[in-house]
């Protein structure tokens, strides 16, 4: 049988180089979109690090928590009457109009953050999406496992999710050594396979020292779409 390579993730908001670098690896794609929203604390699904004068800092994408009980990524909304979208396209502007990139990708980076598209996995798969397809990487399969037959939870969910797609291989990202238990997987006649991505450096605007772990949005203002298309494919 051949290998089907499987990769999961919730639905980040505009995320960093290693989550593309797991798409690229992968076969298959799962977006984890119908586990629970952390009712406190920040998440990688409403917000990110940019360069803001040189040093990271968050951005965030202010979502509705005026709700009783648990909700979903899927069931998740923006707060609809503050002004994120504004701010953060002031602040991409303000920070990287001299990127040698910015006068040809902010069109498309801005159309992007002031999308209207209130639902939090709506928003943030519309835009994983477009810019798969900017960097000429939208051919793998996507899947949503809000729209999927699952079971289980933890490893357990992991298994069913991989098995629903014909997946014999899943990929674990950075840092999964301590929370996936190998026992299940092999049970269920899947392999796990480590991501092990290591961040490329690239050359940045702020002239220090190299930030890691930034949103794709400044690989892809200091390199423009082809350069950052080329580095994943040439780092996976």
């Amino acid at each position: 049988m051949k290998n089907k390579i499987v990769a999961i993730h919730q639905p980040n908001f505009f995320p960093w180089l290693g989550f593309f670098d797991k798409i690229c690896r992968a076969d298959v794609f799962i977006i984890l979109d119908d586990v629970q929203f952390p009712k406190k604390g920040g998440t990688w699904t409403n917000r990110v690090k940019l360069e803001i004068s040189g040093n990271a800092h968050w951005v965030t994408a202010v979502v509705d928590r005026d709700y009783h009980g648990v909700r979903s990524i899927s069931e998740m909304e923006f707060q609809k009457q503050n002004p994120w979208r504004d701010k953060m396209v002031k602040s991409i502007e303000q920070n990287y109009r001299k990127h040698p990139f910015f006068d040809s990708v902010m069109d498309c980076i801005k159309g992007l953050i002031t999308n209207p598209e209130n639902n939090v996995a709506e928003y943030n798969l519309h835009s994983i999406i477009t810019i798969l397809q900017k960097l000429d990487l939208g051919s793998i399969e996507l899947f949503r496992s809000s729209q999927m037959e699952h079971i289980g939870e933890s490893n357990e969910l992991l298994c069913s999710l991989t098995s629903g797609v014909g997946g014999n291989i899943y990929m674990c990202g950075g840092g999964a050594e301590g929370y996936q238990d190998e026992d299940v997987f092999k049970s269920k006649g899947i392999e796990l396979q480590f991501q092990d991505f290591r961040h490329p450096e690239y050359s940045q605007k702020n002239k220090g020292t190299f930030i890691a772990g930034l949103s794709i949005i400044d690989t892809i203002m200091n390199c423009g779409w082809e350069g950052t298309s080329e580095l994943l494919l040439s780092n996976s």
